[in-house]
């Protein structure tokens, strides 16, 4: 055998120059899932219990953990391509912290929230159907029969700021659906099933803030307004608040 060959052979176990300076990338799935798993934290701050508002936020980290388990997915086919394995999995791991906290937290508010004897409705329960319009109902058959019965009733909304003179001690104000351009704009736009004018127990104040009130008490009807165009008001006798 030529002495040159023997020499260029290469010995048994070596490891060549190039596999042990190998490149191998990050996916930049495993990049987003942890940016957007980090964003995913504004689901519990900002949900504050309103399980609502925790299915609306609950798509943030859950892009997140499905970026950082297909990066996962990408790693553990291509090794010698890829790394980052840990990257992926702090952003799964926060993702799914995140969602789980949010939905837990909101789901277990939504469960205890109503008080005992009280009836739980929604804006969106007091809004008649199509039909009911056509009908000339404007108040939905289970609505109305809780307000004959004189069943208590729990619902959930927020202050308009501009129907109170103080922001402290208050007792009479008028709660609507959301804190929207559909509730905070001008009155003549928020439909009569979308606001209730609340008057709160001798003796029963709260503060005006920002965030969702919880309200109990007797459902009531009273006249519409002519001027503009709402057929009833709707107004509540509150024995709860929080």
């Amino acid at each position: 055998m030529p002495t040159e060959a023997i020499a260029d052979a290469p010995s048994v176990g070596a490891t060549s120059e190039d596999d042990s300076l190998a490149y191998r990338s990050i996916p930049a799935t495993a990049i987003m899932g942890l940016l957007i798993s980090l964003l995913g934290v504004v689901a519990p701050i900002s949900s504050g219990g309103n399980f609502n508002t925790a299915l609306m936020l609950a798509p943030i980290p859950l892009a997140g953990l499905l970026f950082s388990l297909s990066a996962l997915s990408t790693i553990r086919h291509a090794p010698e391509l890829y790394t980052g394995g840990k990257i992926a999995g702090a952003g799964a791991a926060l993702s799914v912290l995140f969602l789980v906290t949010s939905l837990g937290y909101g789901g277990y508010v939504y469960a205890t929230e109503t008080p005992d004897g009280y009836e739980r409705i929604s804006f969106i329960d007091m809004k008649p159907t199509e039909a009911e319009e056509v009908n000339r109902t404007p108040i939905p058959p289970d609505i109305l029969e809780l307000m004959k019965n004189e069943q208590k009733v729990f619902i959930k909304g927020y202050i308009r700021p501009d129907t109170i003179q103080y922001h402290e001690n208050i007792s009479d104000f008028l709660l609507v659906r959301d804190n929207l351009q559909c509730c905070f704009g001008p009155m003549a736009k928020v439909y009569y099933f979308d606001q209730i004018q609340v008057k709160l127990d001798p003796g029963m104040t709260t503060d005006y803030h920002t965030g969702l009130f919880r309200l109990g008490g007797l459902l009531k009807v009273g006249p519409g307004d002519p001027e503009s165009n709402t057929p009833l008001t709707f107004h509540m006798q509150a024995d709860y608040v929080k």
